[in-house]
């Protein structure tokens, strides 16, 4: 039996919150995207296709912050049977400094196929814009 975009959905939060990048991979399209509409400078639109989420998450997200819960998540399921709407609210650990972080997380995303063709990330980007000016700053800015 086909999997739902539900469980898809729940099988991809599962996977980002464990770092498990072999089957977030997996669970995307071939040509599916991650874009974050929301974001600070630095960090890209979009990424697209396998191979390029397969290099952002090990090169640039795994390093930066580690999740360690998701707390209050709620799924919405919607009138289209492919699309799923998450929010919740991320815990976690900065890799390079262990501070704690913070972020509120709604996304979209929609299933065709048992794979993800399109997750839309609607993050809170001031906690992101706050740790990267406190990683960024230089002595003589503090």
């Amino acid at each position: 039996m086909t999997a739902t975009s539900r469980e898809i959905v729940e099988r991809v939060l599962r996977a980002g919150r464990e770092l498990d990048v072999d089957t977030f991979v997996a669970l995307m399209a071939p040509d599916g995207y991650i874009e974050w509409p929301y974001r600070p400078p630095g960090v890209p639109a979009r990424v697209q296709g396998r191979a390029e989420i397969r290099r952002h998450l090990t090169e640039v997200a795994k390093g930066f912050i580690r999740f360690h819960e998701y707390r209050a998540v709620v799924l919405h399921e919607t009138a289209d049977p492919e699309v799923v709407i998450v929010e919740y609210d991320a815990h976690g650990t900065v890799v390079t400094t262990g501070a704690p972080f913070q972020q509120t997380v709604i996304a979209v995303i929609r299933v065709q196929d048992g794979r993800i063709v399109s997750y839309r990330d609607y993050v809170n980007p001031l906690p992101l814009v706050e740790l990267l000016a406190d990683i960024t700053a230089t002595p003589a800015d503090a």
